[in-house]
């Protein structure tokens, strides 16, 4: 396994997925202009596809497996760096509207000159790049085809700890491998999953279902036949530790990658920590919750409002601000120059402020030159 950077060492953490065979460094190409159609995310429930005995304890997952997989699709695409081929990358997606949209990872069709998605073992067909968003590492494609077998999309937010899902994808490029668990944990963050960018936003559902390279992109499915996570990373020295972008954060995003094909980020000006015990002694404060301004940017929107360092933000428009990751992102997705109020203990006291939200500037690609 070779691969940009997702796939480079990265500590115990080897984020990306996909069977990648060579480095590369091109970028694929231009984004399609035209106005994608947004298709519903919220059909009607499903009933469980899961045989369940009396215990409680599921019997089978084949019932489960039979009406996702035919959604599941095995991702090849060609790299190429100054007009020749200079490998091949192998992943997993999954088509979530039958009008031919597939979501998978953004790293398993980074940097792609040419890609294509099979179907079953023998429909294979072209797929070109609707939108994505590096610092989520989600991606859309869409297939010149209709009328195809999809699977909807659920809510992470109401999937529990201990809750059964299923992984399908094509782990080392074994097509429609199927592995079961249970969701281990919820919201892991950069601070729980060490080595990945600091610039991406993560708020990862921890499973201990298989999911090994080549898994990249697949999806995480509950027992109601949806998907409520796309598999993305792992910890390489681990035994059955996987992770997978909550599907309510790419739902909060399709929209703009349909109609845009990019993310384009709002920004207060500040950097931001989580609160600790000490921090709550020294600053006065009732709780560990909120996010503690460690910088203000000099100039930026915060500055201009007169925050100031040490700081902590509790609220943001209507939104609570529990953690740092929280704020970070919802002021990414608020709108540039919107105005918006904010929360803020000082001190040992609560006030209000309303600033005016600037553009957050792109983050090149590791693999670009500067």
């Amino acid at each position: 396994m070779q691969g940009r950077s997702a796939l480079a060492a990265l500590g115990v953490l080897a984020l990306a997925l996909a069977a990648c065979k060579t480095r590369l460094s091109t970028t694929s190409g231009g984004l399609p202009s035209a106005a994608v159609p947004v298709p519903s995310y919220n059909p009607p429930p499903l009933p469980p596809a899961v045989a369940i005995a009396p215990t409680g304890t599921p019997t089978s997952f084949a019932d489960l497996a039979a009406r996702c997989d035919g959604a599941v699709v095995f991702v090849k695409t060609l790299q190429e760096q100054r007009q020749r081929v200079v490998g091949e990358a192998l992943g997993t997606a999954f088509v979530f509207d039958p009008s031919g949209l597939i979501l998978t990872n953004n790293h398993v069709i980074e940097h792609a000159s040419e890609i294509r998605v099979t179907f079953g073992q023998k429909r294979e067909m072209p797929a070109t790049v609707v939108g994505r968003d590096r610092p989520t590492d989600v991606a859309v494609l869409r297939v010149d085809a209709t009328g195809l077998a999809h699977v909807p999309l659920g809510d992470s937010d109401a999937i529990r700890v201990g809750d059964w899902a299923i992984a399908i994808g094509n782990p080392f490029g074994l097509s429609h491998t199927v592995s079961a668990g249970i969701i281990s944990a919820k919201g892991r963050t950069n601070q729980d999953v060490r080595g990945l960018d600091e610039s991406g936003y993560y708020d990862f559902l921890q499973t201990d279902a298989s999911i090994n390279p080549g898994n990249s992109g697949g999806p995480l499915i509950d027992v109601a036949g949806r998907v409520i996570g796309i598999n993305t990373a792992i910890r390489a020295q681990a035994n059955s530790i996987g992770f997978a972008v909550p599907i309510n954060m790419v739902k909060e995003l399709l929209p703009r990658l349909l109609k845009d094909g990019k993310i384009r980020r709002s920004a207060i000006g500040v950097v931001v920590s989580g609160v600790q015990e000490a921090d709550v002694t020294r600053l006065h404060l009732p709780s560990e919750t909120g996010a503690l301004l460690r910088v203000v940017v000099p100039g930026g929107p915060a500055d201009r409002a007169g925050l100031q360092p040490d700081d902590v933000i509790v609220g943001f428009g209507s939104d609570p601000i529990l953690t740092p990751e929280r704020l970070r992102w919802v002021a990414s997705l608020a709108g540039v120059g919107k105005k918006v109020p904010l929360r803020v203990l000082r001190d040992g006291r609560a006030f209000d402020i309303t600033l005016e939200l600037q553009e957050l500037p792109e983050e090149p690609s590791r693999d670009e030159s500067p």
